[in-house]
């Protein structure tokens, strides 16, 4: 896994949210968050696991929706800032959260109806391993995120200290296909890339994304979409 040693640093997992959801950053965290609702909703007594859960902004956020959900992170630091967010979010007898290795989940088959994976395929060396047990566990959904090749996206992840995989359509067809996964919808959005957004105050950034929205409905927005949204069934 790219950036091991660096995303479990407890320096990091402390800003993390500040560093990437602030100012600008905000815009990405609303898009993230809608893009899971629209996908995995209704959540109510729904059974999900959460990989690469982080500092738990969407395993909390289903939570309050009602789903029985379980975050994984390979980060104890990352961990403890979940745990601290479901505390402030009063959910925190409703979730739990493990430490564990999404190459190895410590489930039994079809334990989960749905899996969720965002800001995880970015950071593997080797994906398919990865997918095939994230379709073990899961009973009907598994609904992820990429970073897109040929995007903007390319001209800064050289830079990020954890790496950057992009992925092109073909390699998450093959992908899918390779872990017997049905394509149920397909998203493609921010021209703009995430760390063009993080450096600009809110108001300034919500006036690029109205451009960067309207670009992504032309036909050169779905080519230039840094990041794919994939919804898909077992």
């Amino acid at each position: 896994m790219k950036g091991q040693e660096w995303y479990q640093a407890e320096d990091v997992a402390e800003a993390y949210d500040d560093k990437r959801f602030s100012q600008g950053g905000r815009l990405i965290n609303d898009r993230e968050k809608e893009a899971v609702l629209d996908a995995v909703a209704p959540v109510e007594d729904k059974k999900m696991l959460e990989i690469a859960c982080g500092t738990g902004r969407f395993t909390a956020m289903l939570a309050e929706r009602g789903a029985d959900i379980v975050g994984l992170d390979i980060s104890a630091a990352m961990l403890q800032q979940g745990r601290e967010r479901a505390q402030a979010a009063g959910v925190d007898d409703q979730l739990e959260y493990l430490r564990g290795d999404a190459a190895r989940l410590p489930f039994p088959d079809n334990h989960f109806d749905t899996v969720v994976a965002m800001r995880f395929f970015h950071l593997m060396d080797e994906p398919e391993a990865f997918i095939q047990e994230m379709r073990r566990v899961a009973s009907e959904q598994i609904f992820f995120d990429t970073f897109n090749r040929k995007s903007a996206r390319s001209l800064y992840t050289w830079a990020l200290p954890m790496g950057s995989r992009l992925y092109s359509r073909k390699e998450v067809s093959r992908l899918l296909n390779g872990a017997d996964l049905k394509l149920a919808n397909a998203e493609h959005d921010w021209v703009f890339p995430y760390g063009f957004y993080r450096e600009l105050p809110n108001a300034l950034a919500s006036g690029f994304r109205k451009l960067d929205t309207a670009i992504g409905r032309t036909p050169a927005g779905r080519p230039l979409a840094s990041v794919s949204y994939w919804d898909t069934r077992v």
